[in-house]
């Protein structure tokens, strides 16, 4: 298979906070070098895992710059600039640019419910008034609506600039339709770790990943096995990491991908309300199911 033009393993890195819940940028940026050091082919920052939710314009400048100054000679940063305001995503995007970032990421309208022509549209204006490559990010369990296979490839061969999805929709054969009818250079990522050895089974590229900010070496493992053809070892790396990729998900993500990164000794603060951090029960839930895959020492 040939290499997307961002690699196969990219974490949707988690934003490190102080104990008041500030921004961390010295900790963004140990973590960022943590996360190339461990095999990350590129980084996407401010995603869901990245609390963009609750980090505000300029907060992710401050972020985008400190992970760029870290980091960015190194691996793409790929900027996660989407917002459901298509107006506002384009403003912001120009003034990211600015920064020196290798990409942008930009969710489907979360909220407003777009109908198909309106997730069309937007994308369509984003990629029409950047320069950038986009990936398009598809997660209908928190934007509610569903970007069809039909609007992606739409997008995808109306845009040179629209690189790559990332699939969260669960949907393997809407995710197989997108593979089968891509144009040459178009990346098809796993939003859902879980799902990324099926994916790549049909002919997908990779993930964009949670597991990647606490085991970013057994993640590439997987996707490079896969790959490379070998679907019997990918399933083996695959089963021993299984129960991590499902054990961080037992609340709402971010919350025990961070109290993860704290178990293994690198902490990264809390997460942002409405969000709240791990009760003690999840914790060591968490840390035997780290024990049992390996993540952690027994």
């Amino acid at each position: 298979m040939s290499q997307p033009r961002f690699g196969r393993m990219i974490p949707a890195m988690v934003t490190p906070f102080d104990k008041n819940r500030d921004l961390d940028l010295d900790r963004a940026q140990a973590l960022a070098k943590r996360l190339v050091d461990g095999g990350s082919d590129s980084l996407i920052i401010s995603g869901t895992t990245g609390e963009s939710p609750t980090v505000f314009y300029p907060q992710k400048i401050e972020l985008f710059r400190a992970v760029i100054e870290a980091v960015g000679d190194r691996v793409p940063v790929i900027a996660n600039v989407g917002d459901n305001c298509t107006a506002d995503t384009i403003d912001f995007a120009h003034d990211v640019a600015k920064l020196g970032v290798d990409g942008f990421m930009c969710v489907v309208p979360y909220y407003s419910k777009p109908p198909q022509e309106g997730i069309y549209a937007h994308f369509d204006a984003i990629a029409s008034a950047v320069e950038l490559p986009i990936i398009l990010y598809n997660i209908p369990g928190r934007c509610v609506v569903n970007m069809t296979a039909e609007t992606t490839l739409r997008l995808a061969s109306e845009h040179g600039n629209i690189v790559a999805v990332k699939e969260a929709s669960g949907d393997m054969a809407q995710i197989k339709a997108i593979i089968d009818g891509a144009p040459e250079g178009f990346a098809v990522y796993s939003g859902d770790d879980a799902a990324t050895y099926e994916l790549m089974q049909l002919g997908g590229d990779g993930v964009i990943s949670t597991i990647g900010n606490v085991a970013p070496a057994r993640m590439k493992e997987i996707v490079e096995l896969c790959a490379a053809g070998d679907f019997d070892g990918a399933l083996a790396a695959h089963e021993r990491l299984l129960p991590l990729m499902k054990g961080l998900f037992e609340t709402s993500n971010p919350i025990l991908v961070k109290e993860a990164l704290k178990l293994v000794g690198f902490p990264v603060g809390g997460v942002r309300l409405p969000l709240v951090d791990a009760t003690s029960e999840q914790s060591e839930r968490l840390a035997a199911i780290m024990r049992e895959v390996g993540v952690l020492e027994a």
